[in-house]
């Protein structure tokens, strides 16, 4: 078994742009995402309505250089003017190719 260190990035961002988002990061060099509804409490505190319109969590598994150029790049189109949070950090994964 051949297992390989990559990165996952998680974006936590309202539903409005997160289709963008998972655009951005096709373009950027991941080969897929997993996204899911979220919902939680941060900074900007918690909605108070359906109406101001749900989070999203993105998830994708993707190389160290391409993990540093989406997180560049988040935080130079969005972090200022939406409700984003984004991390990275460390995963072993089998099938490392299946990520490039």
């Amino acid at each position: 078994m051949n297992i390989e260190t990559m990165k996952r990035v998680t974006i936590v961002a309202e539903a409005v742009i997160a289709e963008r988002i998972q655009e951005d990061l096709l373009r950027l060099g991941a080969t897929g995402y997993t996204a899911t509804k979220a919902e939680g409490r941060g900074s900007r505190g918690v909605r108070a309505s359906e109406w101001e319109g749900r989070n999203e969590k993105i998830e994708t598994i993707v190389s160290p250089a391409v993990a540093d150029k989406i997180l560049q790049h988040l935080s130079a189109h969005y972090f200022e003017h939406y409700a984003v949070i984004a991390y990275a950090h460390s995963v072993d994964v089998v099938r490392g190719a299946k990520y490039r």
